[in-house]
């Protein structure tokens, strides 16, 4: 199982830094009926509560500004996924369909504003260290080409970088043959609490839709 580190860059611009780890067996596929009756469900329910104006109040995502700010990032040009999954919904489209996997992580970072990664943990090489991006430090965001991720939060294993919250790599990406998933939760604003609601909701999304066989949580 995969090591989760903080480095001290992090900790010292966020010192409430809370993150949450879930390992999980299950069986992908490419989509899921049911499952995305429950995202059409939540989705709607989404659009008659909450306005684009509520958006940055949300304190995961206010957090997840913040600390983007603080390492010298512009968070409305590279917005936090949690944010622009948010964001698209409330302009009234469509989420992306990509996969199970990918459909149920994008339920919950809606649900509960965190900017959440998704991994196929047996393509992450060693133990990964959440630390902050370097100038001209190389980086492919999925479909997004090469990413400007200095002054962003980064997650590194022995190859390089494969994780931030505006956009995962390409190389670690969860596919159809992904069967060992590492998600990971990005709890900015330090709300532990919530953090493990957020893991123990994928968990029953994943058991639900996705022939979960076993999990793990851990906490960093």
């Amino acid at each position: 199982m995969t090591k989760i580190h903080v480095s001290k860059e992090i900790l010292e611009a966020c010192p409430s830094f809370k993150g949450a780890a879930l390992f999980a067996t299950f069986r992908n596929s490419q989509y899921n009926e049911n499952l995305w009756q429950e995202i059409s469900l939540s989705t709607n329910q989404y659009r008659s509560s909450k306005s684009t104006e509520e958006i940055k109040e949300i304190p995961s995502i206010l957090a997840t500004r913040a600390i983007y700010r603080k390492l010298g990032k512009d968070p409305s040009r590279y917005r936090p996924s949690g944010e622009a999954l948010i964001r698209r919904i409330l302009q009234g489209k469509d989420l992306y369909q990509i996969n199970t996997a990918v459909d149920l992580i994008n339920l919950a970072s809606i649900e509960f504003g965190y900017s959440i990664g998704g991994f196929d943990q047996n393509k992450i090489q060693g133990d990964a260290t959440l630390g902050v991006g370097q100038k001209d430090e190389p980086y492919e965001g999925i479909g997004r080409g090469l990413l400007n991720i200095e002054g962003m939060p980064v997650y590194r294993d022995e190859i390089g970088g494969f994780g931030t919250p505006t956009s995962d790599t390409p190389r670690t990406q969860l596919s159809l043959e992904t069967i060992h998933l590492m998600t990971i939760v990005n709890g900015y604003d330090g709300d532990a609490v919530n953090i493990q609601k957020c893991a123990l909701r994928m968990v029953e999304l994943l058991q639900k839709y996705a022939q979960c066989s076993q999990y793990h949580i851990i906490e960093f």
